[in-house]
């Protein structure tokens, strides 16, 4: 089985929201899909080492905010390579509270939905969450961000979590145009001369020695010390 053929389903980026007693977090999940309509329901798969499955077992509430394609990688690098054990996620970033006390991302969401929790299901390192939708909202007409151009465009990668995460094979055969990229060793994110980062405003044609010094992997934060030259 060549395992690359999953990657042809195609996904959404989102946020999944929840709460435990007075505290809020929430993580990246691109595992997001309705099961009804009447009643509408939804299920997600969140993954039993995350903070956020800790969360909404306890809550049996949860909330998806769906992200456009706009959003910036600093935003999916805070909630999909950083736990909120360790920082505050919601720290500086517009939200709100929703109906079921899960907390719903205003910034570069085009809409969102807040749901209880009607059944669960283990399924080994996940859980998938079937949700009943208790309030929905549409916020923008914006594009939704695919997780195709997440991957694609933005050049981002699946944490070691996610229900879609495959394990690279080192010994695959690379494209020839890998010359000048750099590959960051935490995360896996892909700095592209071509591509450059324009939500930290480098310029495409930027190589990466070029970049300042100042400058911080997009998606986890790390120092350029922290990348590798791609062979």
């Amino acid at each position: 089985m060549n395992p690359k053929a999953i990657r042809k389903i195609c996904y959404g980026v989102y946020i999944i929201g929840s709460k435990k007693g007075d505290k809020i977090n929430g993580q990246i999940a691109n595992t997001v899909f309705q099961i009804t309509s009447d009643p509408p329901t939804l299920a997600i798969s969140i993954n039993k080492q995350n903070l956020t499955h800790e969360f909404i077992l306890e809550s049996k509430t949860f909330s998806v905010s769906i992200l456009s394609k706009e959003a910036p990688m600093s935003l999916i690098g805070a909630f999909g390579f950083k736990s909120g054990r360790d920082i505050d996620k919601f720290k500086d970033i517009k939200h709100r509270i929703g109906i079921t006390g899960s907390p719903i991302i205003l910034d570069y969401t085009i809409g969102y939905l807040d749901c209880e929790v009607i059944a669960i299901t283990d399924v080994g390192t996940h859980t998938i969450f079937i949700g009943k939708v208790i309030d929905g909202q549409e916020l923008s007409d914006v594009e939704p961000m695919t997780y195709d151009y997440y991957h694609k465009i933005k050049g981002g990668k699946s944490p070691k979590t996610a229900p879609t995460y495959i394990k690279e094979d080192e010994t695959e055969d690379k494209p020839a145009s890998v010359s000048g990229k750099y590959r960051c060793k935490v995360c896996g994110y892909v700095y592209d001369p071509a591509s450059g980062d324009p939500d930290s405003g480098i310029k495409p044609g930027t190589s990466f020695e070029e970049l300042p010094e100042s400058w911080t992997c997009p998606i986890c934060g790390v120092p350029k010390s922290e990348f590798e030259k791609e062979a």
